[in-house]
């Protein structure tokens, strides 16, 4: 398949990718991805959360030289760290971390942004990031599933999301055929998970809790940006 220039897509051809897309096991919808489009034309992204692995995994199979792309907020658990560096030695990854500009993420450490305005922080040190980035791929790929949380639930595999195609593979796995997964295949979990922290963000907030109530405490707040 020829390398083409970013592409647009209408409704219709959303219509028919989800429902080609609905009727695949996660292995075959990423085969098919790479179908569908050319490699350069694929962005994915993880945070290397809680159960990272089972992607990333998949992913490794099909693509060992995808990049993915690691946004580093300059908050995150030294854990998770660990739990990327750990996943990218057992699955041979190319990971390339982003992050906020030097000086906009020192603001946000002084104010201490995330108390007073999460949304604005993590516009700053999420979402601006990948703004630039996103501009040169057709199609952005994430682990979202439906389960975590109500907006997750309302989405299709493939969604036009701010200039640009959102593919979530993992849309319709529920959290058992998750966790059977990652243990039949002897994958490592997030170190916080046997810790209580069911989604794991930046630490300052992020408390243990079931599905993504730990994300935000006492704030209505449930999605970064990202994925909005």
């Amino acid at each position: 398949m020829i390398k083409s220039k970013k592409r647009v897509f209408t409704t219709d051809q959303l219509a028919e990718l989800n429902e080609k897309y609905g009727r695949l096991s996660v292995n075959q919808r990423i085969r098919e991805l790479y179908r569908d489009f050319h490699p350069e034309e694929v962005m994915l992204t993880s945070s290397f959360a809680a159960t990272s692995a089972l992607l990333l995994k998949v992913f490794s199979d099909v693509n060992p030289g995808q990049k993915i792309f690691f946004i580093d907020t300059g908050y995150h658990f030294e854990e998770t760290l660990t739990y990327k560096e750990e996943l990218t030695r057992l699955y041979g990854l190319r990971v390339e971390s982003i992050g906020a500009e030097t000086w906009e993420h020192d603001f946000t450490t002084s104010d201490e942004t995330w108390k007073k305005d999460p949304n604005f922080c993590c516009s700053i040190n999420k979402v601006k990031p990948l703004e630039f980035i996103k501009e040169n791929y057709s199609v952005w790929v994430s682990g979202l599933m439906k389960w975590q949380s109500d907006h997750r639930a309302s989405l299709n595999i493939f969604e036009e999301r701010g200039g640009i195609l959102k593919f979530y593979p993992l849309l319709d796995v529920t959290r058992e055929e998750r966790d059977d997964f990652i243990k039949n295949n002897q994958l490592p979990f997030h170190p916080l998970v046997a810790r209580g922290y069911s989604s794991i963000g930046c630490k300052h907030c992020t408390i243990p809790g079931n599905d993504r109530e730990g994300r935000w405490n006492n704030n209505p707040k449930t999605e970064c940006g990202l994925h909005l």
